[in-house]
């Protein structure tokens, strides 16, 4: 990482404002001072380091696009997407642990909340010193979330929930989550579950071959008894997390391709420097057509994040047009990366390199917060009017 080369074949960042260039200077080197050390130790060994969690509520990149006053950087949604951008070219993993934080607990607090669940729970989260969980996904409802079956029954003074939520990011180290559930009417509900509630537990999912840095797993509600205050009373349906999800998958769109412009560095500086029959095989043509390609994707992934984020920033920005360039973009660092271990041969597989880390974190990235499948049926829908999920 210490020859990292972040490709700007365009001069997009002509098109930067002086604090966004160093916001990005600012988390780059926060992520190879600290991320890059213990990244590669860490996927191996299947550990979570949770410990660079309160380094970046100091750096300012949990809730950064919220206001200050609820323990946000107040920052626009660029700036956002550059520092998940730049996080996740240190790992996926540190980039979803900031992605959970910011869009999906710190967000739904601020829009839906009260002013008391505000003030209890977003500066703690901006800080670090409280982490949070989204539960949506169920073990039989993940890309129907409307089919949940987690559910909230009204006992006077609180309410009982019931079910599990699976793959959650965070979830077994997790202070609070917010989960949604079904009421008895059958109404979609947000609501606040905080660690020690009776029958409120979180069990880790081990055995991943991707995401192996972050601490995935359950939430199981085994009739917790959730205080009414706990309830988000600012939204009713799949409104509240779909718009939390749209946040998320926007900085999963800026993460993307800093998992590729570190895929894309690597492979670069190695084809530079292996010789194979008396030459750099960077005098190969085919290893001039792998890193022309990589680079031309990256390029057209940087256009239409930059544009998509002036266009959020203006809130401008359509779920279908967040939908588009999340599938474009991991897919874009998918091919990336795969076309970048190729160039490293047999030491492509290993840990002294970053790209096979990066190659299985995104095969998790292209599937999570919506597949890539779905993500098109969105742009599908969007372009003829036409459902492809419903008769």
């Amino acid at each position: 990482m210490s020859h990292y080369q972040y490709p700007d074949y365009f001069k997009i960042d002509d098109l930067l404002t002086q604090e966004q260039l160093l916001v990005r200077q600012s988390v780059r080197d926060w992520v190879i001072r600290n991320v890059k050390p213990v990244i590669e130790t860490a996927a191996q060994d299947h550990i979570s380091p949770n410990f660079l969690i309160r380094e970046m509520g100091e750096l300012g990149v949990l809730g950064s696009f919220l206001p200050v006053e609820y323990g946000g950087g107040g920052f626009d949604k660029i700036t956002y997407g550059i520092m998940m951008q730049e996080l996740e070219a240190g790992d996926s993993a540190i980039r979803s642990t900031a992605s959970v934080q910011s869009s999906l607990v710190m967000l739904p607090l601020f829009l839906f909340g009260t002013e008391e669940q505000k003030q209890r729970f977003l500066p703690k989260l901006g800080k670090g010193e409280l982490v949070g969980a989204f539960g949506l996904t169920e073990p039989n409802f993940g890309s129907d979330p409307g089919g949940m079956t987690a559910n909230l029954k009204d006992k006077g003074d609180y309410f009982v929930l019931n079910g599990s939520k699976m793959w959650i990011t965070n979830a077994p180290i997790c202070d609070l989550a917010v989960v949604w559930a079904k009421d008895e009417v059958g109404k979609i509900r947000g609501i606040i579950v905080e660690r020690g509630m009776k029958g409120f537990s979180t069990p880790e999912t081990f055995n991943k071959w991707s995401l192996r840095a972050s601490a995935t797993g359950e939430l199981v509600f085994d009739n917790v008894h959730v205080p009414k205050e706990n309830l988000l009373p600012g939204v009713v349906g799949l409104k509240g997390p779909m718009t939390c999800l749209n946040s998320a998958r926007y900085g999963i769109a800026w993460g993307a391709i800093g998992a590729a412009s570190d895929c894309y560095s690597t492979a670069l500086n190695y084809a530079l420097e292996r010789k194979q029959f008396d030459k750099p095989i960077a005098g190969f043509q085919l290893t001039q057509k792998k890193l022309a390609e990589m680079l031309t994707q990256i390029t057209a992934a940087q256009l239409m994040a930059l544009r998509l984020g002036q266009l959020a920033d203006n809130e401008k920005a359509t779920p279908a047009q967040i939908s588009m360039l999340k599938r474009h973009n991991v897919q874009t660092a998918l091919n990336v990366a795969r076309e970048a271990r190729q160039i490293l041969g047999a030491m492509g597989i290993t840990g002294d390199f970053p790209i096979m880390r990066h190659m299985m974190n995104l095969e998790s990235v292209t599937t999570y917060e919506g597949t890539h499948d779905i993500h098109l049926l969105i742009s599908g829908y969007d372009i003829t009017g036409i459902s492809a999920f419903k008769p």
